[in-house]
């Protein structure tokens, strides 16, 4: 049998149809790939009860601040160590409710107790030395008035012979020698007699002088022991106030430089709330504006009274005066969590406050649609509250947002809310 040649059109028409279904195959590839690259990725399912959704609501929205705090007393006594003393007894601790005679501690100071004694004993002889000026001064005294009354006794004797001696003159009776005699006499002692006046006036004058220095001198040896013994009896620290103690900082053996709070004193009365306000916030923040005080035993009203010109450590300290009946359990330092009232806005667009959102921006969040998928959308956010945020763009009346934080799903658009 003889094999019978292949005509060669026959075999390029082969190689032809190779190329050809090569070609469609890779063409056939080509397009699957690229409709697997334009399909988009299928959407990951999210646990719907992992989520923290709200409806966008149309109405009033009332502004507020929060901020952590303690209540602290209206009135507070610090009782300072008024020299350097060491402590020997502590009699008080601090929650025991003290009278203005309650002693707190008990303290040493061998240099106050002997500075006092020796105040004491300069105080004695100033009284000392001005009770002897007193009696010589008024020794002094009474010997120049019993000089100047003789004066003026002789003065009075001259004075009535003079008179005499002119009726007997115009007599006759005596010589004129005489009478010329008495005159000068008396007008000699009248001299002496006004002299001896000044004179005791003068001295007298001095004499108070001489007694006022005294005095002065006496005065001031009294302050100064007046003020040592009072350093004496400060060694015995006493409350001053009725109240409750609230801090007593020190201990038995403890030397404490003089200014040291020694203790601090809570007068009874009115609390006041001290609440630390993010600086951020606090510009919303206005004198007599409505705040509410939660004690975790019950809310007090209350007002703004004072804002703190400061700002300490991203913080700012407003003052709220306590307006109501006090819940059970409150005292001074406790802690307490204040929501002030900035303002109402009576007709916006809102929404619960998302995790991530702040005032007057744009943000990207989840809406929850009716088929249960939740789609990204672009949202503009205006003023904040506490618990609710302003919409200005993005979203409409009764559009369901998700508004848990939602960073774990930033790269996708859509999801499955299961």
């Amino acid at each position: 049998m003889v094999d019978v040649a292949r005509p060669k059109s026959v075999i390029r028409n082969k190689k032809i149809k190779k190329v050809v279904y090569a070609v469609l195959v890779l063409v056939a590839a080509s397009a699957v790939t690229l409709g697997l690259s334009r399909m988009a990725p299928a959407a990951p399912s999210v646990d719907g009860a992992t989520l923290w959704p709200d409806t966008v609501k149309r109405g009033e929205m009332l502004r507020q601040v929060r901020g952590l705090g303690t209540l602290v007393p209206e009135e507070v006594r610090f009782i300072p160590a008024t020299s350097d003393s060491i402590i020997e007894e502590r009699k008080l601790r601090a929650g025991e409710t003290v009278t203005p005679n309650s002693i707190i501690l008990v303290m040493s100071n061998p240099d106050v107790q002997q500075r006092a004694i020796d105040a004491e004993l300069q105080l004695k002889g100033a009284e000392a030395d001005l009770a002897n000026l007193q009696a010589t001064l008024q020794s002094q005294i009474l010997n120049q008035q019993v000089a100047q009354a003789s004066v003026e006794s002789d003065y009075n004797r001259a004075k009535l012979d003079f008179e005499a001696n002119q009726e007997l003159a115009k007599d006759g009776l005596i010589a004129d020698v005489i009478l010329k005699k008495s005159q000068v006499t008396a007008q000699e002692l009248a001299g002496k007699n006004e002299m001896e006046k000044k004179k005791v006036e003068v001295n007298s004058r001095s004499a108070d002088a001489q007694i006022a220095a005294q005095q002065a001198r006496v005065d001031q040896y009294r302050a100064a022991f007046e003020l040592r013994r009072k350093q004496v009896d400060e060694l015995t620290v006493r409350a001053m106030v009725a109240g409750v103690v609230q801090q007593v900082p020190v201990e038995p053996g403890q030397r404490v430089p003089q200014g040291t709070i020694l203790a601090k004193i809570a007068q009874p009365g009115r609390l006041r709330a001290e609440l630390q306000i993010a600086e951020t916030q606090v510009k919303d923040v206005a004198l007599g504006q409505i705040a509410s005080i939660d004690t975790r035993n019950g809310i007090i009203p209350g007002q703004v009274i004072r804002i703190d010109p400061a700002s300490v450590n991203g913080t700012v300290k407003v003052d709220v005066q306590l307006n109501g009946e006090y819940p059970k359990g409150v005292r001074p330092d406790l802690s307490v969590d204040g929501t002030i009232e900035v303002e109402r806005l009576p007709d916006v667009m809102y929404v619960g406050r998302p995790a991530y959102g702040q005032a007057d921006t744009t943000v990207s969040m989840f809406k929850w649609l009716p088929n249960g998928e939740a789609v990204r959308v672009q949202v503009k956010l205006g003023r904040t509250s506490v618990n609710t945020i302003e919409i200005k763009e993005g979203l409409q009346i009764g559009d369901r947002v998700i508004l848990s934080d939602m960073s774990a799903w930033d790269s996708y658009d859509r999801l499955r809310i299961n």
